[in-house]
């Protein structure tokens, strides 16, 4: 069994799709450190002027340095509207916007409080596009412990899994002997980017998932797992985001 352990992201990249697709059960690392800076509260859609940024406003003022599990959706800013008018002017005329757009608007209609809430119910909604059921747990609820390797560890253990599938940023940090002391293979994901058909002039990596999926539709997930050859040539996986399990 293989396992995955990522951090939510809001509406995330091809390659988090790819680790799901390719894992028996995928665990949100939910209960570390929030990353400001991150991916967990944006992302970048496809315009005629380049990539630009859909960010969900937090709050984050005074609570030190709070967990993806803590932080709270800004409710004075109108980012709703904002987020859908942006997709919707951008591949209204994409292939498989009927498709995909009303998925999308109906997750980001509804009442959120946490961050945390959106970025799963996003993940499963694009999850159900993409015709992909995995097992999805949380971290703070499998109530293990542990340092970064050693939790990790101890979280394939409680899951069942003898493989743990990562990206390949954690080669700076992980001790893979650990994980051989505990009999868990440790697989580095090195994700290659795909090329395919994309509106508004040359062609974008590291978006959000949306935008393939406006532009394939029920193709996408054989085009972000390389069963299917959009367009020729790739992409190389060096600046690929980093959606982390720590």
């Amino acid at each position: 069994m293989r396992a995955v352990v990522l951090q939510p992201g809001y509406l995330p990249w091809l390659g988090f799709f790819d680790q799901l697709a390719k894992c028996d059960v995928f665990v949100l690392y939910d209960d570390v450190q929030f990353d400001k800076h991150g991916w967990r509260n944006r992302n970048r859609i496809k315009t005629r002027d380049g990539p630009m940024w859909l960010t969900v406003p937090v709050r984050t003022k005074g609570l030190g340095k709070p967990r993806n599990d803590e932080v709270e959706i800004d409710p004075t800013q109108h980012w709703v509207g904002k987020h859908l008018q942006a997709i919707r002017t951008w591949y209204g005329k994409a292939p498989h916007f009927a498709t995909v757009f009303p998925a999308i608007e109906d997750v980001l209609s509804r009442p959120w409080t946490r961050l945390l809430d959106l970025d799963r119910a996003a993940m499963e909604a694009v999850a159900r596009l993409l015709g992909l059921e995995r097992r999805v747990m949380l971290a703070s609820e499998l109530g293990v412990g542990g340092g970064q390797t050693d939790r990790l560890v101890a979280i394939c253990r409680h899951v069942g899994a003898d493989r743990y599938l990562t990206g390949d940023a954690a080669k700076s940090y992980l001790d893979e002997g650990k994980f051989r002391e505990a009999g868990v293979t440790v697989e580095w994901h090195g994700y290659r980017h795909p090329r395919y058909r994309q509106l508004h002039g040359d062609f974008v990596p590291y978006l959000s998932v949306v935008d393939l999926l406006m532009n394939h539709g029920g193709e996408s997930l054989d085009v972000l797992t390389g069963k299917l050859v959009a367009v020729e040539g790739e992409v190389v996986h060096e600046a690929a985001p980093e959606d982390g399990a720590s």
